[in-house]
């Protein structure tokens, strides 16, 4: 700022409200952010700001900082230059760094709004200096330098040699700079804002990748725009210029381009804010066409740079969106909605909330019109699409996820000139207020059809005729998710409302017409194959309605079950109409990214209906079918099933046995979807079932355990469903009576063999056990299992059995069923560490404790299946060691002498184990390295002791050694050590 060296009007010395800043605006200074104005706010109500002198338009000060447990009080020099009510720049000795003004300015800038008259007032300094002769203005620049010697000295004597010379830059311009004094009227005046810091802070949170605390600094500095916007502050288009330079020069953009990987969930989110701020900031009502013109360059510049992120969706750019926003029309009623929309957003966003209003009523009256007309439309050809049972999609551009957010934005247009603020509302506490808004109904003011009307109905009419547009699914996993994001927002909002008599006829009205909306509505009775879904928006119509409408609410919430992107066949989910159709493109199943999201919101609307029926035997008849109907998922269904089981058993009352009914059919239903597909989770829903049926009673059990091949594999039959309904635990819970139990048994027993007959291998077992206390059951069992033996069951099976039939105290039946186990077994002579050798020992023992001939029977098994010969040896050895016959069979005689090898039948067993012995010997030779040789030499004396239990023993083994020298003579090394082991 120059001043001439005459007095004019931009010298003119300031008045007392001349301030920075008016005391109404100065709570929402465009950049005193939050926490800062409110310590600012402290320092000032305790005194800390002093010295402070207002020369021209330049205001100081200091502002000291009470000392704390680590720092010391501390003093800092604070200076603010200001114009026309806007600071325009802040020097503060804090060193702050940050975009927004630190609290020693605030402290400053209140103090001048609050004391104005506490504030000396001095003229620009300009003036000042006019008034003086040469002699002071001698002594003033003496006294000045001397107060200021080490600082200022080079910087006058520079100014000095530069006044004194006639050619220098300083003689060539008229007047001379003052600090001090104001701006021309006709220069530009805007709030200070430190560009570079901008930069520098964007780039920082860019950098750390939008993680939640740099994530959320970006949206504070997004609603510092939006704030600034409102205060009609120039600098809101500048500081979004720079926030957007540095998202375009976010190194991360060129890297997922070159991977087409795309943006993370987060940035995307930043991106469409910004977008959504560039459309405010073209559609400023005020913007001059010089400037719009100045706009669209730059955001087509910016477009065509190839690091440009692309909407995912179908909505194209960002660009496009907001270049259309600048050169449409301004015929309202023709204009494009979610446009149309983001010019009430650019009103309410720059500070012009009445025309907003106006606007947006407009708006609401050209969709009712345009509601109306799709009603007659639709009657007209009703009769023709439910014939045909398809439709197409009328509304290409769904509004709900739309990047303009236009159903978000006439909400809150409405709602917020509703909005009831109470006392001290303005402050903004520490922790922040989580208190829910308070609304009231404010009349429109003009331009409604119906009189009587108020925004806030208004609000919630708009909002459920935006939700309730039928509109086919975006394309794109962030646009379908944005779908779902932007559905629970408007929902969240909605919930705020307290539905009195007035929005509950709004709420039944527009309900109504979204059922009788056609292929118009989302809950129309026609929809197309791949529209959005209206379970999420079901799910909150139908909590609203039920208290005041029950019927409505049913109706609603049971054709909105419907799911036709999943449906093979063209019939789909209103159970209410029996002509429902839906389109159905066969060629090709459409990318629904967010499916599993769209199916749980299917199973909590499909829940919410369970719990209200409660007790209603009808309408829990009617939800169950829509169920069975429409939810293809059996997870889904089993969460259900659960939701209502747990419902129906309260811990503190008695069953509901008409939801508990419901929750045993759903139940049922889930085990027959997963009867033939693999499912990690089925044994917990078989164990669910047996407990949901336990519940219901006696006659469920015995439902399932008759009908049991349609519900469960024969394993789960017998393993978990036939043993919990045996145990104690049932018995107890259901206090049955003798012949109940007997009937229960029965039914049990009968599964058991059944199972046992068609998967003998895994249910024998089972069976023998559920059959143990009746005689007839238990033998039969026994004969499928015999029967079996031969080529449905493995040796590892038929093992297990015997071990049981053992226990049980069936020696006999063991000893058939292990040598029928025997006869499936092959045990290689390198084997040595079979599963199988401890039931090989254990049958062998067995048949040796039972007598002289079960163990001659079984040793020509064990020779032909075993011819692994450390297994054979110690079978040998422990056949040597005592008597057989020891388990004393009743009616045999046992003789008590051990048994000879030299004799049948442990001779046959000797010649094996010699036999192989040798053939072990040989197949280790053929690969053996020197590492294993000490390890032959100790398995060879293993042999010997073999050999040397026959009479020839000693021979024989002298024979083999002899065979192995001359046979394997040229390893050297191992033949020098088994002729100094063997000689």
């Amino acid at each position: 700022m120059y001043s001439s060296f005459q007095p004019g009007p931009a010298a003119a010395a300031p008045g007392p409200d001349d301030g920075p800043a008016p005391a109404a605006a100065a709570a929402a200074a465009p950049l005193a952010d939050g926490l800062p104005f409110r310590r600012g706010a402290r320092l000032l109500d305790t005194g800390a700001v002093a010295s402070v002198l207002q020369v021209g338009f330049h205001l100081s000060g200091t502002v000291t900082e009470p000392a704390t447990a680590t720092e010391p009080e501390m003093t800092y020099k604070v200076a603010i230059s200001f114009d026309r009510c806007k600071i325009t720049s802040v020097t503060c000795g804090c060193g702050n760094k940050d975009i927004f003004y630190c609290a020693h300015v605030v402290a400053l800038s209140l103090y001048r709004i609050r004391k104005p008259e506490q504030v000396k007032l001095r003229l620009p300094i300009s003036e000042t200096l006019f008034q003086m002769n040469r002699d002071q203005l001698q002594k003033f620049v003496q006294y000045l330098i001397t107060e200021h010697h080490t600082e200022v000295l080079p910087t006058a004597q520079k100014l000095a040699d530069d006044i004194l010379s006639s050619n220098s830059e300083i003689n060539q311009t008229h007047g001379a700079p003052d600090p001090t004094a104001g701006a021309s009227i006709d220069d530009e005046n805007c709030w200070h804002l430190d560009e570079e810091q901008v930069r520098e802070q964007v780039k920082l949170f860019l950098s750390q990748g939008g993680y939640y605390g740099s994530g959320k600094q970006l949206n504070s500095m997004f609603a510092k725009v939006r704030e600034m916007l409102r205060m009609r502050d120039s600098n809101g288009a500048r500081m979004l210029t720079l926030i957007t330079e540095q998202f375009m020069a976010d190194p991360r953009l060129s890297l997922w381009r070159q991977q087409g990987t795309g943006m993370t969930d987060k940035c995307r989110q930043l991106w469409d804010e910004l977008g959504a701020l560039w459309v405010c900031v073209v559609l400023n009502p005020h913007c001059k066409l010089e400037e719009k013109s100045c706009w669209l360059r730059q955001l087509r510049k910016w477009g065509d740079m190839d690091v440009c992120p692309l909407e995912d969706g179908s909505y194209g750019n960002e660009l496009p969106n907001i270049t259309n926003a600048l050169t449409q029309s301004s015929n309202h009623s023709q204009e494009h909605v979610p446009t149309a929309c983001a010019r009430v957003d650019a009103l309410r966003s720059h500070g012009y909330p009445k025309e907003a209003l106006r606007l947006t009523v407009a708006i609401i009256n050209t969709l009712r019109l345009q509601q109306l007309r799709q009603l007659e439309i639709y009657k007209h050809q009703k009769k023709e699409l439910l014939q045909r049972g398809a439709t197409t999609i009328t509304n290409l551009e769904g509004w709900v996820g739309h990047p303009l957010n236009p159903v978000g934005c006439l909400f809150l247009t409405l709602t917020e000139a509703c909005r009831l603020e109470e006392e001290n509302s303005l402050e903004i506490s520490d922790a922040g207020d989580a208190k829910p808004p308070v609304y009231q109904h404010v009349p429109v003011a003009t331009g409604c059809q119906d009189s009587g009307e108020s925004y806030l109905s208004l609000a919630l009419e708009v909002a459920l005729m935006g939700m309730g547009q039928q509109r086919v699914m975006p394309e794109g996993l962030y646009a379908q998710d944005k779908v779902c994001h932007n559905e629970e927002q408007i929902i969240a909002r909605l919930q705020e409302l307290e539905l009195e008599a007035v929005l509950v006829q709004t709420l039944r009205k527009q309900c109504i017409l979204l059922l009788e909306g056609g292929p118009f509505s989302g809950l129309g009775e026609v929809i197309h194959r791949e529209s959005v879904p209206m379970h999420t928006f079901a799910k909150y119509l139908f909590s609203a309605l039920l208290p005041h409408d029950a019927d409505l609410a049913y109706k609603l919430a049971l054709r909105a079950m419907r799911l036709p992107v999943l449906e093979t066949t063209a019939p789909s989910g209103d159970v209410t109409h029996p002509h429902h159709l839906v389109s159905v493109v066969p060629s090709r199943y459409p990318r629904w990214f967010t499916l599993g999201h769209l199916e749980s919101q299917q199973c909590e609307l499909a829940s919410t209906m369970l719990t209200a029926a409660k007790g209603d035997m009808l309408r829990l008849r009617t939800v169950l079918e829509a169920i069975q109907k429409n939810i293809h998922s059996s997870a889904l269904i089993f969460k259900l099933a659960q939701d209502a089981f747990k419902i129906a058993t309260p811990a503190d009352s008695n069953p509901d046995t008409t939801l508990l009914n419901v929750a045993l059919e759903l139940g049922l239903q889930v085990m027959r979807m997963t009867l033939s597909t693999l499912n990690w989770r089925r044994r917990e829903m078989v164990r669910w079932l047996v407990t949901c049926a336990t519940e219901v009673g006696v006659r469920a059990l015995l439902s399932i355990l008759q009908n049991w091949y349609t519900l469960f594999t024969p394993t789960e039959a017998t393993s978990i469903v036939a043993a919990t309904v045996m145990s104690h635990n049932t018995i107890l819970r259901l206090s049955l009576d003798y012949p109940q139990r007997e009937e229960l048994a029965g039914c049990a027993r009968t599964l058991a063999l059944q199972c046992a007959m068609k998967d003998p291998q895994n249910c024998a077992l089972s069976a023998l056990t559920l059959c143990e206390k009746d005689h007839i059951a238990f033998e039969t069992a026994y004969q499928i299992v015999i029967d079996a033996a031969a080529t449905g069951m493995t040796y590892s099976q038929l093992f297990t059995i015997a071990r049981y039939m053992e226990h049980r105290g069936y020696p006999l039946r063991a000893f058939k069923l292990a040598s029928l186990a025997m006869t499936h077994l092959n045990l290689a002579y390198n084997q040595d560490t079979h599963p199988a050798i401890n039931d090989v020992l254990w049958a062998c023992a067995l048949s040796h404790s039972l007598g002289k001939n079960e163990l001659a029977a079984i040793i020509p098994l064990v020779v032909k299946s075993v011819h692994c010969a450390t297994v054979l040896s110690d079978i040998l050895r422990r056949c040597t060691m005592t008597a057989p016959g020891l388990a004393g069979i009743p009616g045999r005689r046992n003789s008590g002498k051990l048994m000879s090898t030299d004799k049948a039948p442990l001779r046959q067993l000797l010649d094996a184990t010699i036999s192989a012995y040798i053939n072990t010997t040989h197949s280790r030779l053929t690969h053996i390295s020197p590492r294993h040789y000490g390890e032959f030499i100790e398995f060879l004396s293993k042999a010997r002791e073999t050999f040397l239990l026959a009479q020839d023993g000693h021979l024989q083994f002298a024979q083999f050694i002899d065979n192995l020298k001359q046979i394997y003579k040229g390893k050297k090394k191992l033949m020098m050590l088994v002729r100094e082991r063997f000689g």
